[in-house]
């Protein structure tokens, strides 16, 4: 019999990032508002996957989702930038390379 006083998800197990994978997301974000692109951020720790979302305004979809997903890490890699209309724009093993989609030059928001 459960406990009626705990919720069903609380033995759960949440993804989420680590340090060094928060730490490398928020350079980036910094930079991003920096150079006036971005202007809020959330962050979704959930059952299968955790997410990084960025926007331009906090009252809109986001531009950009940067997911973590474990179940795929031998497969296609764990990590996937995700543009706003869904399409994913880059997928890889590894973080530093997957961000790499955002280096000046080579990735521009169209207005």
């Amino acid at each position: 019999m459960t406990d009626p006083s705990t919720p069903q998800n609380a033995s759960a197990p949440v993804v989420f990032f680590d340090r060094r994978e928060l730490e490398a997301l928020l350079r980036l974000y910094g930079r991003m508002v920096a150079a006036g692109e971005w202007r809020d951020y959330a962050i979704d720790g959930l059952k299968d996957h955790a997410v990084f979302s960025v926007f331009q305004r906090s009252s809109e979809a986001p531009l950009y989702s940067i997911e973590k997903r474990p179940a795929l890490a031998r497969r296609q890699g764990a990590w996937a930038v995700t543009g706003g209309g869904g399409l994913i724009l880059k997928r890889g093993h590894d973080l530093a390379q997957v961000l790499k989609v955002f280096e000046r030059g080579r990735f521009a928001v169209v207005k």
